[in-house]
């Protein structure tokens, strides 16, 4: 049986060689992983993200990092790393590409909310080149630019490991997008894709021109954001259309964007026939009621691959929410839907609360909950959503995770 490494022992001394000061909240993390009896069997995730804490935790810098790296270089247990939220720069990411390079059993990545730039994202990129174990990296937040995203187009050409990249909110550009659609028409591999947020300063939509070109060709793809891309429904036409030939894709979130119900009538379409969609996520656009009863309309009669729906903030007033809630009564496939930020009616009401009260619809499913007052039903909202978890996610495990709906967690890739 073979002696496992004291992780917080290692830590104290590679401090000391280095003369480097320790960092209290490393040492804790590292103390607490030592107690882990499931190191040996299933491996383990470092949580070293610097948010979400209770008391105030000193944040994690490119020096904590150099140190922390010679330590893991001898961990093969260690499967997972969250750095996010803390203080890297694109010299901690020199640090973490060479890791990268040298390590051959880290799976999970995340490196999201730090000052990452593009000569940081080069050489992390870089490193994918020639990894052979990372398989879901969390870029979100860090300002690597149009011209880090392409390092990442171009490592998407040769890496065939990573399942799921994370580059939302990473302020890239048209360029950056046409690339990677480009070379996922030829990648394989990669099962989600997040690219919220761009960069676009054209209204001419031609990145939704090619990425629809891309999911025409594209047989592994499960799961794909492209929220706040200013898409109209020009550009929802065309995704649909490309979705008539793609048979893999389960995900597509189209959030605030500024799709009416004209885009959503190709999407009732699309829905009568595509039997592969689970999740559609259409919150903040503006499809009023008659964008409703085309989407109940198609998955009344037409759909049963659909399981979960938000049309969060979408201007529907009681007759489409209405609508809506009768056709969940017939649909049993369909079991998330979040309608808050809408127009809430007497009718609305009385029909949501009595899916939830007759366990149509489980409290976890939905984001809102029946209360009375004098007789009268209303609905409250509750924190649950397609983005629950996206930017945050508890150190305990206090959410059942089929009803968190994660960003890049809901649909388990590994599956497919």
């Amino acid at each position: 049986m073979s002696v496992l490494p004291d992780l917080h022992l290692h830590y104290v001394q590679a401090c000391q060689n280095l003369s480097q000061p320790e960092n209290p909240f490393i040492a804790r993390v590292l103390q607490e992983a030592d107690k882990n009896d499931e190191i040996s069997t299933k491996g383990i995730t470092l949580k070293l993200a610097g948010n979400n804490h209770l008391v105030p935790v000193p944040r994690v810098t490119d020096d904590d990092l150099g140190v922390l790296v010679s330590v893991l270089g001898q961990a093969a247990f260690v499967t997972g790393l969250d750095l996010a939220y803390n203080v890297l720069t694109d010299a901690g990411a020199k640090t973490m590409a060479t890791f990268l390079q040298e390590n051959s059993t880290l799976r999970y990545l995340n490196l999201m909310f730090n000052d990452i730039g593009t000569s940081g994202a080069e050489l992390i990129a870089g490193a994918l080149h020639r990894n052979e174990s990372l398989v879901h990296l969390r870029m979100t937040g860090n300002k690597i630019g149009n011209q880090g995203g392409m390092f990442f187009a171009s490592m998407l050409k040769i890496n065939s490991t990573l399942e799921k990249l994370d580059l939302g909110d990473c302020d890239v550009g048209m360029k950056c997008l046409v690339a990677i659609a480009i070379a996922l028409t030829q990648n394989t591999s990669l099962k989600a894709i997040n690219l919220n947020r761009p960069l676009l300063f054209s209204q001419q939509e031609e990145t939704t021109v090619h990425i629809a070109r891309m999911l025409r060709s594209n047989t592994s793809l499960v799961e794909l954001h492209l929220s706040k891309h200013e898409m109209k429904n020009f550009g929802v036409e065309r995704l649909c259309e490309a979705l008539y030939r793609n048979s893999s894709l389960r995900y597509l979130d189209l959030s605030c964007n500024n799709i009416t119900c004209d885009g959503v009538k190709f999407l009732g379409e699309l829905l009568k026939k595509n039997q592969t969609l689970e999740i559609l996520d259409l919150n903040a656009n503006r499809i009023e009621d008659v964008g409703a009863l085309y989407l109940s309309e198609a998955l009344l009669t037409w759909n049963r691959s659909l399981q979960a729906l938000s049309i969060v903030s979408n201007n529907i007033t009681g007759k489409g929410l209405v609508a809506l809630a009768h056709m969940i009564q017939f649909n049993m496939q369909l079991t998330h839907i979040y309608i808050w930020g809408n127009k809430f009616d007497k009718s609305t009401c009385v029909e949501f609360s009595e899916l939830i009260e007759t366990g149509r619809l489980k409290p976890g499913c939905t984001d809102v909950a029946p209360y009375r007052v004098d007789g009268k039903v209303f609905l409250a909202e509750l924190s649950h959503g397609l983005a629950k978890h996206r930017y945050w996610a508890p150190r305990c495990a206090a959410v059942a995770p089929g009803a968190a709906n994660a960003s890049l967690d809901i649909v388990a890739v590994s599956e497919y």
